[in-house]
């Protein structure tokens, strides 16, 4: 049976994380960050720590948002094939959510119409949407706020099926040891392993989506993950590039098929304010 659903619910649903995402940080990020503090060896490591902490805590109390770069709106939507979009159009109701959110949230609207010349859109519109078609009659949407101190550190190499996994492993750590203290860490990081050119790097940033506290279901990956994490934790960086042991507080894997001649690997970088909310309707 076919399901109705307005764009305008669509819309307010927009609205409403793309606030929520800015101003609360997902529980499972809050408690590494809480966890990371105590294991944090460096004086000054732990005292950026405590000021990473507060700012989480006065951001809830006084409802102003966790970071001043408010990010990029990426929405990743999971639409049941048995749901009617009516009333309007399905994009255009994610971007008037978009729009919604962040001009009554007072959120900082940091969105170019063109990458060339620059003028801001000042409603953070139009956003990156990863739309896939699943079975039912709901929609899941989650928005993931991005900002681009991360991201600009981000890297994608196609490599060949003849590298090591330790090859893959040292691109990685290399990635971070290079982006130093640019990405405000302690950092999240989304590891694409797999897919094409485009496919490789939405697995990374939907790796960020993933919660810290759960690991790739594959044992192998699984151990990839851990090897990466202890790693980049040896780079000696530190909470916002301070030095420290504790660099980065997770790192999640996605992998999907890729071709016989191809092994392309992705790195997206999140910072300690690796933000997203969700929502079904």
């Amino acid at each position: 049976m076919i399901r109705e659903i307005s764009a305008k619910t669509i819309q307010e649903a927009v609205t409403e994380l793309c606030i929520k995402a800015n101003l609360f940080l997902p529980q499972d990020l809050e408690k590494r960050i809480e966890t990371c503090s105590k294991c944090e060896k460096s004086p000054v490591g732990k005292n950026v720590f405590d000021d990473i902490l507060n700012n989480i805590k006065v951001a809830k109390q006084e409802s102003l948002p966790i970071c001043q770069d408010t990010g990029m709106a990426v929405v990743f939507v999971e639409l049941g094939q048995d749901v009617h979009i009516i009333d309007g159009d399905f994009e255009q109701a994610i971007n008037d959510g978009v729009a919604d959110g962040y001009i009554n949230g007072k959120l900082r609207c940091s969105i170019v119409g063109d990458p060339l010349e620059r003028v801001n859109t000042k409603n953070n519109t139009p956003a990156v949407i990863h739309l896939k078609i699943v079975a039912g009659d709901k929609i899941k949407i989650m928005v993931a706020p991005k900002g681009f101190g991360s991201e600009n550190m981000s890297a994608l190499k196609m490599m060949t099926p003849s590298v090591t996994q330790e090859e893959i492993v040292d691109f990685v750590v290399d990635t971070i040891s290079r982006a130093g203290s640019n990405p405000c860490p302690p950092i999240v990081i989304g590891v694409g392993i797999g897919g094409d050119f485009e496919k490789c790097a939405y697995l990374a940033k939907k790796a960020l989506c993933r919660s810290v506290e759960i690991r790739n279901p594959k044992p192998l990956y699984a151990q990839l993950e851990q090897k990466m994490l202890d790693k980049i934790n040896k780079l000696g960086i530190g909470p916002q590039g301070f030095g420290g042991t504790q660099t980065c507080l997770a790192v999640n894997i996605e992998q999907a098929p890729t071709h016989i001649a191809g092994l392309p690997v992705s790195v997206n970088v999140g910072c300690h304010v690796t933000r997203h909310a969700s929502k079904i309707i």
